[in-house]
């Protein structure tokens, strides 16, 4: 994660906040959020992705490897299956861009750019 965002977090709770907003948009397939965290949200989740991606692929070498890294980020165990299981297959054909960033406007209470940030 080089030259990423700091998101006003101590390392330990931006690290923690985004693997909890990467299993939800894994899980839900959807999240809302600011404009800022959504990009970071973006990145590490086309990340895990690819890593499902090659775990399924013909040869499968570091399977096991790609599913330990997947585990250790992912904080639910069901939505790293179904990563696995749906989410990857469903993009064996495609390299990359697996998410969709659309820009909602302003959040009421401070102004915030806010984003609605989807799987394709």
């Amino acid at each position: 994660m080089a030259g990423s965002r700091k998101l006003g977090r101590a390392t330990d709770h931006r690290k923690a906040m985004l693997r909890g907003m990467v299993t939800f948009l894994l899980e839900n397939g959807q999240i809302e959020t600011t404009v800022t965290r959504a990009k970071e949200v973006r990145s590490m989740a086309e990340k895990m992705i690819t890593i499902a991606k090659d775990a399924n692929s013909v040869d499968g070498a570091n399977s096991l490897h790609n599913k330990r890294q997947v585990f250790a980020y992912v904080t639910k165990e069901s939505v790293a299956k179904k990563l696995f299981d749906e989410i990857a297959p469903r993009y064996a054909e495609r390299n990359g861009g697996y998410t969709q960033m659309v820009k909602i406007g302003p959040r009421r209470g401070d102004a915030a750019e806010m984003a609605i940030i989807k799987l394709v």
